[in-house]
């Protein structure tokens, strides 16, 4: 596979990845020793990390700062328009209604020139310490649901409160991910530390099931996004 042999190039010749999701680090680590390779977590509850030989890699934090309110699908998305590669940059996190990203030193002055308009809203970026956020951990809003089985679909049409068959159709159009891969399997049943996002909608983790009710149908917990 192209991507796999692509950061095992990078691995060799930089001593470092760029920075990859869970997904992505599964697949690179298989192709590597255990005592040939350490991870870079910016943070500790990162979840775009990078992994490296000896030397941790050099990554900077900027505060994205902006006067209106601005959501991670709208930095996200702007950071796409501005054709930045996804293993450019990690996670983006929002704190208080502050916006922070980290990002690899080659895209900091093309950052620093471009990243001026979010949702037609002026930004400024100010670098700040890496270190700030290092024992930072996610807040999550805590769901329980009444679902009929812990496959994704019907989980997902509970979500959106909608039929499995509009859940089918927003597979097939690639709106659903599932461990930071596109959905394929309607019929896919939920693990524990599953996560799945849901275009325009959100992202969640997977807890598992609670408790079963006198109907037999489950009550299960997640984690939303904030």
């Amino acid at each position: 596979m192209y991507f796999i042999q692509k950061n095992l190039t990078r691995f060799n010749n930089l001593s470092y990845t760029y920075f990859l999701d869970p997904n992505e680090i599964n697949k690179v680590k298989s192709k590597l020793k255990k005592n040939e390779y350490l991870i870079y977590y910016p943070y500790k509850d990162s979840e775009k990390n990078i992994i490296y030989k000896n030397n941790k890699p050099e990554v900077l934090l900027y505060e994205i700062k902006c006067k209106t309110i601005l959501r991670h699908q709208d930095i996200l998305g702007t950071i796409y328009s501005l054709n930045i590669a996804s293993d450019l940059f990690g996670d983006i996190l929002i704190i208080d209604n502050r916006y922070y990203i980290y990002i690899l030193p080659i895209i900091r002055n093309y950052l620093e020139t471009n990243l001026l308009i979010i949702r037609n809203a002026h930004v400024e970026l100010c670098e700040i310490n890496i270190d700030t956020f290092k024992d930072y951990e996610r807040e999550y809003e805590r769901i329980e649901l009444i679902v009929s089985s812990n496959r994704i679909d019907a989980v997902i049409s509970n979500i959106i409160h909608s039929s499995r068959g509009n859940v089918g159709s927003l597979i097939n159009n690639k709106e659903i991910m599932l461990n930071y891969d596109f959905l394929k399997n309607s019929d896919y049943k939920l693990h524990e530390r599953d996560i799945f996002s849901i275009k325009r909608i959100g992202k969640y983790k997977y807890n598992g099931i609670i408790k079963t009710t006198k109907k037999d149908n489950y009550i299960i917990q997640l984690n939303k996004y904030i």
